[in-house]
């Protein structure tokens, strides 16, 4: 009986000592990605320049892609333009990213992704492989939320016909964590945009698929190559997750905005929309 009493004892410590360091585990966890989130913060409120007032504009996407908008004052330039000639320029909202600053905490930095409304609103790396960004901040540091970053494959500029962002699925929803979101035809058509900053051009990413895949699917079928749109379309096409207006043209920009997913082993939600450029309304 003692013995067995002994055996209870002991089991019951190591029982304690396992609770105690998974608590411990879980807690130096937090702590690194608080520490990932608040490294963001700092860099954010480094390299914003402060918003504008941003007036909120109405638009509709056409099969061109144009926007049609319900107020027309100081939106359109159409002095000298025949109404059928009016071609109505994108909003994109002012929040002026400084890139001397950013470049100087990193010269990989090659722009800056924001969603409105959302926990995107991230510096984009330019990877030199498949691996560094996953677990580095952009000022170098390792950390577990990584950054976002740019298939290497891919010119930093966006001059590309497709481009890739990679990012972690994180349940804080922080990074690409809240890209998933879009399984769900509701948030879809509440952030139908993304907004995207580099150093020369402003850009307005029209969501159009949203769409599960395997990652071997992908590489086998080199989805992430140019060569390869028509095929991918296709898929995405078949496959995807919301219905949008936004239809793809031969000779358009691809974005394709990847993060992991869970419904099978290897499985990725990507986001694809078409890059159009646009102009800051609210100047600063």
């Amino acid at each position: 009986m003692k013995v067995l009493k002994v055996f209870a004892l002991l089991i019951l410590l190591i029982a304690l000592g396992v609770m105690g360091y998974s608590g411990y585990q879980l807690f130096k966890t937090e702590q690194i990605y608080q520490e990932g989130n608040s490294n963001y913060e700092d860099l954010r409120d480094q390299v914003r320049v402060t918003e504008a007032p941003v007036e909120e504009i109405t638009t509709t996407i056409r099969h061109d892609r144009t926007a049609e908008t319900e107020r027309t004052d100081n939106i359109y330039e159409t002095e000298g333009l025949d109404k059928a000639d009016e071609k109505p320029q994108i909003y994109i909202p002012g929040i002026g990213i400084n890139f001397d600053v950013l470049k100087s905490i990193s010269k990989d930095a090659a722009a800056w992704l924001y969603c409105p409304d959302t926990l995107i609103d991230y510096p984009v790396m330019k990877a030199k492989d498949y691996s560094y960004y996953l677990t580095h901040l952009p000022d170098g540091k390792y950390n577990a939320n990584g950054s976002l970053f740019i298939d290497y494959n891919n010119a930093s500029d966006f001059s590309d016909s497709l481009t890739v962002i990679y990012g972690h699925n994180m349940k804080s929803k922080a990074m690409f964590g809240s890209l998933t979101e879009y399984k769900m035809q509701g948030y879809y058509e509440k952030h139908p945009y993304m907004y995207l900053f580099t150093e020369q051009k402003s850009y307005r990413i029209e969501l159009m698929y949203g769409c599960v895949t395997d990652a071997g699917h992908w590489r086998e079928q080199g989805f992430m190559f140019a060569e390869n749109i028509g095929e991918f379309m296709a898929y995405a096409a078949q496959n995807t997750t919301f219905a949008s207006n936004v239809k793809y043209v031969e000779g358009d920009r691809i974005v394709v905005l990847s993060t992991c997913s869970y419904e099978f082993n290897n499985a990725r939600y990507v986001v694809i929309g078409i890059l159009i450029e646009g102009e800051i309304f609210n100047k600063f």
